[in-house]
C-alpha cells in the first residue's frame, strides 16, 4: 500500500478543496442566472454573463410561470349537404376530448395531441378578445380562424355530404384551488359559442 508524504497529502487536499471551492462557485454563477432577477444577479450581470456565456447557457428559469389553472375544451360541428338536398346540422365532436383519449395513458403522448389544438385556440384568443366576430382579410385573426377551422374539419371530416360551414364552441371551467386555499374560484363550466364559419372548397385542400 502506497503512503503518501505529507506535502504531497497537503497538496492533495488543497486541489480537493480548490476543486470543491470552484464547482460551488460555478453552481452559484449558474443558479444567479436562471433565478429571478435580484441584486445580486443585477450588481454581478457583466461576471456572470462571462462564466455562462457561450458554453454554459441555460434554456430555462429557475421559477416557471403560474401554471394554466383552467382546463379549456374545444368542440365542433359542422353544417352540410345530403344527398337528398336538405342541410344536416351534425351533433356536437368533443375535439379535445379526442386529444386527452388519445394521450391518457399514453407514456410519450405525441406533440401534436397535446399542443395543436390548445395552441391553435389561445392564437386565436389572443387575436379576438371576447368578440366573436369574424375578422378583417388578411389580418392575424382570419389566420387563426383559419387554422382553428381547418382542424375542425380535418377532426369531423365530411359527414357524409358537402360542407358548407362549421362552428365552434368552447368550455372553459377554472381548476379549482388547494383545500388550504382560502382563494374563491368559480368552478362551473362557462360554454361559448362561435359564429357559423363558412367553408369553402379551398378549406378542405390538403385534408385527410
Amino acid at each position: 500500500m502506497r503512503v503518501w508524504s505529507k506535502p504531497a497529502r497537503l497538496v492533495l487536499v488543497v486541489a480537493g478543496v480548490g476543486l470543491g471551492a470552484c464547482v460551488l462557485a460555478f453552481l452559484g454563477v449558474l443558479f444567479l442566472y436562471v433565478a429571478p432577477a435580484n441584486s445580486v444577479s443585477k450588481e454581478y450581470r457583466t461576471q456572470i454573463d462571462w462564466v455562462v456565456y457561450p458554453e454554459f447557457e441555460q434554456n430555462w428559469k429557475l421559477f416557471a410561470p403560474d401554471p394554466l389553472q383552467r382546463n379549456v375544451a374545444v368542440d365542433a360541428r359542422t353544417q352540410s349537404i345530403g344527398a337528398d338536398g336538405k342541410v344536416v346540422t351534425g351533433e356536437w365532436r368533443g375535439l379535445t376530448a379526442q386529444d386527452w383519449a388519445a394521450i391518457r395513458h399514453d407514456p410519450a403522448p405525441s406533440h401534436l395531441d397535446q399542443n395543436l389544438l390548445r395552441r391553435a385556440w389561445d392564437f386565436y384568443e389572443s387575436t379576438h378578445g371576447g368578440g366573436d366576430t369574424r375578422a378583417a382579410a388578411g389580418s392575424r385573426g382570419q389566420l387563426a380562424e383559419q387554422y382553428l377551422e381547418r382542424i375542425a374539419l380535418q377532426r369531423i371530416g365530411d359527414g357524409g355530404g358537402r360542407v358548407i360551414q362549421v362552428q365552434l364552441r368552447v368550455t372553459v371551467t377554472a381548476v379549482a384551488p388547494p383545500t388550504w386555499s382560502t382563494e374563491q374560484v368559480d368552478t362551473a363550466p362557462h360554454s361559448r359559442e362561435l359564429p357559423w364559419w363558412p367553408v369553402q372548397p379551398e378549406d378542405l385542400r390538403g385534408l385527410s
